[in-house]
């Protein structure tokens, strides 16, 4: 590299060197500018087009001996789908309007009465906009009119215990804490934007009260979220993935610096609950946290973070292919069009012909012995044959570059990304994690920030409640309406673990006759 205001070498060699260099940073720098371009104005998903990964690229073909065979392209049958609208489904209410012909019309023109032969019914589907109603408790007080003014045994006034309630003398029941907190964290919807909202239906709430209503259910469902990371540790497999946050008001720290939103996804096999926990830093002292005690599968993306997980006697680290595969895809698109991928489109291939393997894995129901054993007879050789030419390629890349980046990234995490070969519960990526993770990212758009550490714990405790509810089945709204409901008279372990997702069914949570419509 040249230093500003020196001169060039005289020798024609040298002046080639520098040359190259300068060649090769342009080059690099052209590479981010197309990847840049790309996912501003790029395709978001990931999935190849229909000859994807099936064709090799001429002129840059693997070694022989490592080269993947020649891929059998099956075309899946098919049925065609009947045209026309779904049915409404037959859980709605529904408010018959009958159109009838005037009486004098029910006369035939010979003179007698026209007989009903039957009836032609169309169905539209309607809706009532919300309604906002005041529950009024009245306790009646009772009194002996004979014990006035003298001493007595016993209270001389009676009356009926006030209901609990979730939020002690607080106005919101356990409806409309449901409504406004799955309109936060299951649609998005910022308290401001619902302040609005009420203001249209005629009643005040101001966002702070709800802000406040939000923290106070989070207090009350601590227990819960305690019982639910136990769940979490007692399954077989953790995905763990975090994404950042900003939280306006952290001691010390200024609004515009980046604190995390962790999440981990395991438990029961078809019984899955999801904790999210909010922490200002992304070090491994966080993971640790979250993962003390626990023996099994971790797995998660590439991030240094997670290293002390592969020296752990009592966790098998997973890596993520997805992860690598998006490199590889980031060099495609730094390629252009211009330029073959080359190298892109065999490392593609590779990848493709992986999850080839797990999709007849899942084709065929296969249990996990036998996931195991389909994983060694058919996916361990393609590695085998990956590896090799990753390591030849590795010679001849430059490591800077993106392709170089995505080699490297990938033989690096070697170790972390064959674990699955002999974990039949765990797949070839952590895209349950960031599947997680994401109706989280999607409600930061909308609401952006957290005001204060305990807003974000607060935040964390209901994304947990409600993403559970939803990976067990269970509807938010009536999830969470359920457990405000019970939470006020749970006192034992046991009454709290009644009230976990994976253990409740959508037949428990039904709502009242004046609710429902039914």
């Amino acid at each position: 590299m040249i230093k500003r205001g020196a001169t060039l070498p005289d020798n024609p060699q040298e002046l080639r060197k520098i040359i190259a260099y300068y060649e090769q940073e342009v080059e690099l720098l052209r590479e981010q500018v197309r990847v840049l371009y790309a996912r501003i104005f790029g395709k978001k998903s990931e999935k190849g087009g229909p000859d994807a990964g099936t064709q090799l690229p001429l002129f840059d073909m693997p070694e022989p001996e490592v080269e993947p065979g020649e891929k059998e392209v099956t075309i899946p049958s098919h049925s065609r789908q009947k045209c026309g609208r779904k049915k409404l489904p037959e859980s709605l209410p529904r408010v018959e309007v009958v159109h009838d012909i005037p009486e004098e019309a029910k006369v035939c023109a010979c003179g007698h009465e026209l007989n009903r032969i039957g009836e032609e019914i169309s169905e539209k589907l309607d809706i009532i906009p919300a309604v906002i109603q005041v529950i009024r408790h009245v306790r009646p007080k009772y009194a002996c009119r004979h014990c006035e003014g003298l001493d007595t045994v016993g209270p001389v006034v009676k009356i009926a215990t006030a209901p609990k309630q979730i939020i002690d003398k607080g106005i919101a029941t356990a409806g409309l804490l449901a409504h406004i907190l799955t309109a936060k964290f299951c649609d998005g919807l910022p308290f401001y934007r619902q302040e609005g909202q009420f203001e249209r239906l005629g009643v005040e709430i101001p966002r702070a009260t709800m802000c406040n209503w939000a923290m106070k259910s989070a207090e009350a469902a601590a227990p819960l979220l305690e019982l639910l990371l136990r769940e979490i540790r007692s399954g077989p497999l953790i995905n763990i993935d975090e994404t950042t946050v900003q939280v306006l008001k952290e001691p010390g720290r200024s609004a515009e610096t980046k604190s995390y939103m962790w999440v981990c996804r395991g438990g029961t096999p078809g019984k899955t609950l999801l904790l999210y926990h909010y922490n200002t830093s992304r070090s491994s002292g966080v993971a640790k946290q979250l993962l003390t005690g626990y023996k099994g599968v971790v797995q998660s993306d590439g991030y240094t973070g997670y290293d002390f997980l592969n020296v752990s006697k009592d966790i098998a680290h997973a890596g993520c292919w997805a992860h690598a595969r998006r490199k590889f895809k980031d060099a495609a698109k730094g390629a252009g069009k211009a330029k073959k991928a080359g190298s892109v489109d065999v490392a593609l291939s590779y990848i493709q012909k992986i999850y080839a393997v797990e999709k007849e894995g899942t084709k065929d129901n296969l249990n996990q012995e036998q996931i195991i054993e389909l994983r060694q007879r058919k996916a361990r050789p393609i590695l085998d044959d990956f590896f090799k030419w990753l390591s030849k390629k590795a010679t001849q890349v430059v490591p800077k570059s993106l392709l170089g980046i995505a080699v490297n990234y990938t033989l690096n995490q070697r170790s972390r990304l064959t674990v699955y070969l002999d974990q039949g519960v765990v797949g070839p990526d952590n895209n349950a994690a960031e599947n997680a993770i994401r109706p989280f990212v999607i409600g930061r758009k909308n609401w952006l920030f957290a005001g204060n550490p305990a807003g974000a714990a607060a935040s964390a405790s209901l994304y947990s409640l409600v993403e559970s509810a939803k990976a067990n089945g269970l509807e938010p709204y009536r999830y969470l309406r359920f457990i405000f409901e019970k939470l006020p008279f749970a006192e034992s372990q046991s009454d709290y673990e009644e009230l976990l997702p994976n253990r409740l069914k959508a037949a428990d949570l039904l709502l009242p006759q004046s609710i429902s419509g039914v």
